[in-house]
């Protein structure tokens, strides 16, 4: 239905209007000054940034095949060659290959705040969904496990969330102290990736690793 002021007789204004006239028996209602807009809920801090393949960013050590390109690429070594009169090196070409980190994202910082409240989980795994619907990313995030204060890490949150770091005797270290329940001390810093069977169950929740 449409209302159409235009046609609201005018003849309505002359009427008169019946006062209202305080009740003897209702009860003074206080003047609403205002109200307070609900306090959004909390939420960690997520710093996030993206890597590019153009970044030529080159991995060494253990991670999924589908975080890299794999390349073979010449590797000149020196081989010395000499004779009786003199001696000389000799550049020998060799294939390598080599691993560059494919499009992705990066956890650059997190911090929660209200610690072992699922905050810090929570962002994450927004995160992981954000990056498997994400065509050039695929769900391939990385992190850089980089204690921000001398007896914190962050390794172990994000080894529970299924992240893995690139060198494996760090996992077996992470794993240790899981099982032990002690500190990650001195701890252990390097790049951690998510696997892609392990953001699978990332994303449904309540489930552990």
């Amino acid at each position: 239905m449409i209302n159409n002021i235009t046609n609201v007789d005018t003849h309505m204004q002359r009427m008169s209007v019946a006062k209202a006239v305080p009740s003897q028996t209702s009860m003074s209602i206080p003047a609403i000054l205002g109200f307070k807009t609900p306090v959004g809920k909390k939420k960690a801090e997520l710093r996030v940034k993206k890597f590019k393949r153009s970044d030529k960013i080159i991995i060494v050590g253990e991670i999924d095949d589908n975080y890299v390109d794999i390349v073979e690429e010449d590797d000149y070594i020196q081989s010395e060659q000499s004779d009786m009169s003199f001696s000389f090196i000799n550049l020998m070409p060799q294939k390598k290959k080599v691993k560059y980190l494919k499009d992705c994202y990066i956890i650059d910082y997190i911090q929660s705040p209200q610690a072992y409240n699922g905050l810090g989980t929570e962002a994450v795994k927004g995160l992981a969904e954000k990056a498997m619907f994400d065509p050039k990313i695929q769900g391939r995030i990385v992190t850089y496990s980089a204690p921000v204060w001398q007896e914190s890490s962050p390794a172990i949150f994000f080894y529970k969330l299924g992240f893995r770091f690139i060198e494996w005797e760090a996992n077996i270290r992470i794993e240790h102290c899981i099982e032990t329940k002690t500190p990650d001390l001195p701890a252990q810093t390097g790049m951690m990736y998510l696997p892609k069977k392990n953001l699978h169950k990332l994303l449904r929740y309540g489930e552990l690793f």
